[in-house]
């Protein structure tokens, strides 16, 4: 039975795609070197999907470590590529180890791509590759302006990188699914967004913020040009987002899909303020939450959301869950975290 690699499958985003996959019927190997993960997550795919999942230890920046992987496992029938740094300030602060990392992880996999006719190819990008720009909502067509941060130029180099490659590489199909911003938690709350020293995104630093893990939230400027001055973001629903790298898989191999390169927004096409997100998470904790507004942070664009009509129209995906949903799914997973870590 053929098999869908999922590098970075331990993270985030990678281990909620997994198991939807599994759920539509897909075999799945997961490839992580763990630097920003714990494959202990994968136990809570097999509580949800009754399949055990083992993690391939393999740093993607390691050429020959790569290569032994792919001559090794002859069964990768496609590719859903998540394996990379994520955060802007972290990227701001050391934009090398971002360059480092996020190209040449995706060089050397591209490489096991064409030496193996691997048919398919999902890769993981971001909204961000769109800049700050005013075209809102934005779509597959809008104009990619100077990005943000080190971190957004990446994604902007490998998404060029794959352009080029699938011009002169055809035994594989290749697609481009641009992530807005993914939050929320599995509705079991067996995974989630894993615990890290210092979250990197809003939803957990909100929570961690409101336990008093940290010190007050600190909402990155009011000075923006939105409805309340505070950024604008599409949240969206990390099972909503795992279902479109599954819906883009079949879409993918259907008999008639006869397209090289193809690019989905994945979005909700809704914009929802800092402020505004933080009155959902009032809601669900049903309590006052503190916060201060502070300067703008370097990186940030004031205001994105998507179009997603294209991965509605060519896809059959539409999300399904709302920013309530993603609040009350993150709450219930840290509340499973809390009792885990204290048993």
């Amino acid at each position: 039975m053929s098999s869908i690699l999922v590098t970075g499958g331990c993270g985030y985003i990678g281990l909620h795609t997994i198991v939807d996959l599994i759920e539509a019927g897909f075999d799945v190997t997961c490839l992580d070197s763990n630097i920003r993960s714990d494959e202990r997550s994968l136990r809570g795919v097999q509580k949800i999907t009754g399949k055990t999942i083992k993690n391939n230890k393999v740093d993607l920046c390691d050429e020959e470590a790569v290569s032994h992987f792919f001559n090794t496992n002859s069964r990768i029938e496609g590719i859903i590529h998540f394996a990379a740094l994520k955060s802007v300030p972290e990227s701001v602060s050391d934009p090398i180890a971002y360059f480092n990392n996020n190209i040449n992880s995706l060089l050397n996999i591209l490489r096991e791509v064409k030496k193996h006719r691997i048919p398919y190819f999902i890769f993981s990008s971001s909204c961000s590759v769109y800049g700050d720009t005013d075209a809102l909502p934005v779509t597959e067509d809008t104009k990619l302006l100077q990005a943000e941060s080190p971190y957004a130029r990446t994604k902007q180099i490998c998404e060029q990188i794959i352009q080029d490659v699938s011009r002169s590489h055809t035994d594989t199909k290749y697609t481009l699914l641009r992530y807005f911003n993914p939050a929320g938690a599995h509705p079991s709350a067996m995974i989630g967004e894993i615990p890290q020293p210092g979250a990197y995104n809003v939803v957990p630093i909100l929570i961690e913020s409101y336990k008093k893990i940290r010190d007050t939230f600190t909402v990155t400027g009011d000075q923006h040009n939105t409805r309340d001055g505070t950024c604008i973001r599409d949240y969206i629903h990390v099972m909503d987002l795992a279902n479109a790298h599954t819906k883009c898989l079949q879409y993918m191999k259907k008999p008639t899909h006869d397209i090289r390169l193809d690019i989905f927004n994945v979005g909700t096409g809704n914009g929802v303020t800092v402020l505004e997100l933080i009155n959902a998470f009032k809601e669900t904790v049903d309590q006052q939450f503190t916060y201060k507004i502070g300067d703008r942070r370097d990186g940030d664009v004031s205001a994105i959301y998507s179009d997603f009509t294209k991965a509605r129209e060519c896809l059959g995906w539409s999300p399904k869950y709302t920013v309530y949903d993603i609040m009350e799914s993150a709450w219930k997973w840290d509340q499973f975290v809390d009792k885990y870590h204290n048993q």
